[in-house]
């Protein structure tokens, strides 16, 4: 699955605020008309395409409509994956203005030249915003940030967890596990190496070999790889395993279920959202105007209570209240003790890694 991982079923924090849209329609073909296309930076629509689901109503209520709203500009989305549009741009022709995805995804889409570069002085909320280096990448913008972390079944375990470590024992914290399977996305060595101590500063580059040993040190705990973003959850929730790693803001609707879990931000995972334009998009004036619609501070918080996904601009955590804080990656008491994946380096070593990992798998 690719660009937003918490998925169809991500707990929405306002119920009933998130109607699609008639502005906005989510599907897998392009749903505009030909008006949509064609040069000229006067176009009063745009078609952007995002992963869909209860992350595509967000974005609808939270950005689609006061843009649309502001500036008269039509948003239509449609969900292509990235090897729909690389295809696209090969053949010269890029059906969408602007894509919703992963920074890592853009980066293999920069190094095979499917993306536009970004003109940084088209994006007024950029500037002086605060944005993090790391999210202001040659070829796609950060936009919101989501995150892999620890869960587990507080009646389970007779204290919580509290790192990979800890994780990782299972004399002391008994009970089977679930960990991700490279199927469904980069492989989790990182936290492997966390257990085995290292610290979080020092993780890139990684450290393969020592990750695959420690993996083996917890592969006979681990009762299921888990290969859809929903299943970790399914298990923690069936009791069928005691702790798991999931995609931020699953666990929330255990809880909201009443079920006895909890999660641990101590070593999560972050993976940032962000827009790219592909290579030869029509309407490129109007993809710059709602990036930086969508790069408010306004706009970002709007989009953080609807959505769990942390905001890239620091000031609109200062709009946010502290119940919804407590469920962001990018917020203060969060931000301090997780990680950001290091794209460059997944975008270099992923198929080597994850040929590795499924033999190890099958092993």
């Amino acid at each position: 699955m690719e660009g937003n991982r918490i998925g169809r079923r991500a707990i929405l924090r306002t119920a009933g605020a998130l109607a699609a849209a008639g502005a906005v329609t989510g599907c897998g073909t392009l749903m505009g008309n030909s008006e949509s296309r064609g040069s000229g930076s006067g176009k009063k629509k745009i078609v952007v395409s995002n992963s869909g689901g209860a992350y595509n109503d967000a974005l609808t209520k939270a950005i689609y409509e006061p843009f649309t709203k502001e500036t008269g500009i039509t948003v239509t989305t449609v969900n292509y994956q990235s090897a729909q549009v690389i295809a696209q741009v090969k053949q010269g022709r890029p059906q969408v203005d602007l894509m919703d995805n992963g920074l890592l995804i853009f980066q293999k889409m920069a190094r095979l030249e499917c993306l536009e570069p970004v003109d940084y002085d088209r994006l007024k909320s950029v500037k002086g915003a605060g944005i993090a280096e790391s999210q202001l990448a040659e070829h796609a913008v950060g936009k919101n940030v989501w995150c892999s972390l620890m869960a587990y079944r507080t009646d389970s375990l007779k204290r919580a967890p509290k790192s990979w470590a800890d994780f990782w024992n299972t004399d002391t914290f008994a009970g089977p596990r679930s960990l991700q399977s490279a199927e469904v996305d980069i492989p989790e060595l990182e936290f492997a190496l966390l257990a085995d101590g290292v610290p979080l500063d020092k993780l890139y580059p990684l450290d393969v070999d020592r990750a695959f040993k420690s993996m083996a040190r917890i592969r006979g705990g681990v009762k299921k790889f888990w290969n859809t973003g929903a299943l970790p959850a399914v298990l923690l929730g069936r009791k069928e395993v005691v702790a798991t790693s999931l995609y931020g803001g699953r666990a929330d609707e255990l809880i909201k279920q009443g079920m006895p879990v909890a999660y641990q931000w101590n070593g999560a995972r972050r993976m940032t959202n962000g827009w790219g334009i592909p290579k030869g998009a029509d309407n490129t004036d109007a993809a710059y105007k709602l990036i930086d619609f969508s790069l408010r501070p306004e706009v970002q918080a709007a989009f953080a209570k609807l959505y769990p996904g942390g905001p890239v601009v620091p000031g609109a955590i200062k709009l946010l209240s502290d119940d919804v804080l407590a469920t962001l990656p990018t917020s203060p008491q969060n931000l301090k003790i997780g990680f950001d994946a290091d794209v460059a380096w997944w975008d270099k070593n992923r198929d080597a890694v994850t040929k590795r990992w499924q033999e190890w798998a099958d092993a």
